[in-house]
């Protein structure tokens, strides 16, 4: 297989001014250029469609979706579980494992905190306080987060549902979605076809999406109406939840602190079920 960052590595020699500039941000952004198009991409280096074209010449691709392409598979390739497992072995020990753990998660949490500011996710809140229905969706390692923030929400709101987006269930969901709906959409890599496919779905009737996903360079983020960038680095193979977990935290806390007087009353409702159930469970009442 064709590695276009080694080719334009062994290849700057051949190049113009122009084109080096090209390579040196792709070679800087691998991660941001492998899913933008050929005039984003233009804009970004300040250089026209024509010299990046034949700059993929050069190298020897056909075209820049070509080169595009090989430039995705090596990213899917990084980020399959053996190699990040891999990697990370080489740079962790397990002697200290445990402390290492709780450091980098909380250096996700504070990254996070100065990525996301308190307007952006207020503005997520009033999405959600104004929104006919809400659906939370995720696969694989992001479903933890769409599982927490379904539960929190419905808890105050009773309007939230989650859907797989793994299976073709969401087919008899979408159908049923009108403008003022919501989706939250948590997308870690490996970047799961299948939640993009609903996005894109969903989006043709008109529904908003907000994404929950690692990077500004995610492929969902082009159909995201609001943006929540959350690390989901691990120091072993895995997407990490965590730095979403606490976003999604604030999400719930905000919304039922928002209508506080409407969220006691529905938790009451709930409470007065529960106990009519004899759903917790008690020590025995001591005589």
């Amino acid at each position: 297989m064709t590695n276009p960052l080694n080719d334009l590595k062994n290849n700057v020699s051949n190049l113009t001014n122009a084109q080096r500039s090209i390579a040196d941000y792709i070679l800087k952004n691998s991660s941001e250029a492998a899913f933008l198009t050929v005039n984003q991409l233009a804009k970004r280096v300040n250089t026209s469609t024509t010299t990046i074209m034949r700059l993929t010449s050069t190298l020897g691709y056909s075209g820049y979706s070509e080169f595009q392409k090989g430039l995705q598979q090596l990213l899917r390739d990084r980020t399959a579980p053996p190699n990040r497992l891999e990697d990370n072995l080489k740079n962790v020990g397990s002697d200290d494992l445990w402390g290492k753990t709780i450091d980098h998660h909380l250096d996700h949490i504070h990254q996070v905190r100065s990525q996301l500011s308190k307007s952006q996710l207020d503005e997520v809140v009033n999405q959600i306080l104004s929104s006919n229905q809400i659906y939370c969706t995720s696969v694989r390692s992001g479903l933890p987060v769409g599982q927490y923030l379904t539960h929190g929400l419905n808890r105050t709101m009773g309007n939230c549902k989650l859907v797989l987006a793994d299976t073709v269930d969401w087919v008899d969901e979408v159908i049923s979605m009108q403008p003022g709906d919501l989706i939250i959409a948590t997308s870690f890599p490996r970047y799961a076809r299948r939640i993009i496919d609903f996005i894109k779905a969903a989006k043709l009737r008109e529904v908003k999406v907000v994404a929950i996903t690692d990077s500004y360079s995610a492929p969902i983020v082009e159909y995201a109406d609001i943006v929540l960038p959350c690390d989901s680095e691990s120091l072993a193979f895995h997407n990490s939840p965590i730095a979403a977990m606490v976003v999604v935290d604030y999400l719930i806390n905000a919304t039922a602190m928002s209508q506080s007087a409407k969220t006691k009353q529905r938790l009451d409702e709930v409470n007065n079920v529960l106990t009519s159930m004899n759903y917790h469970y008690k020590e025995a009442d001591e005589e």
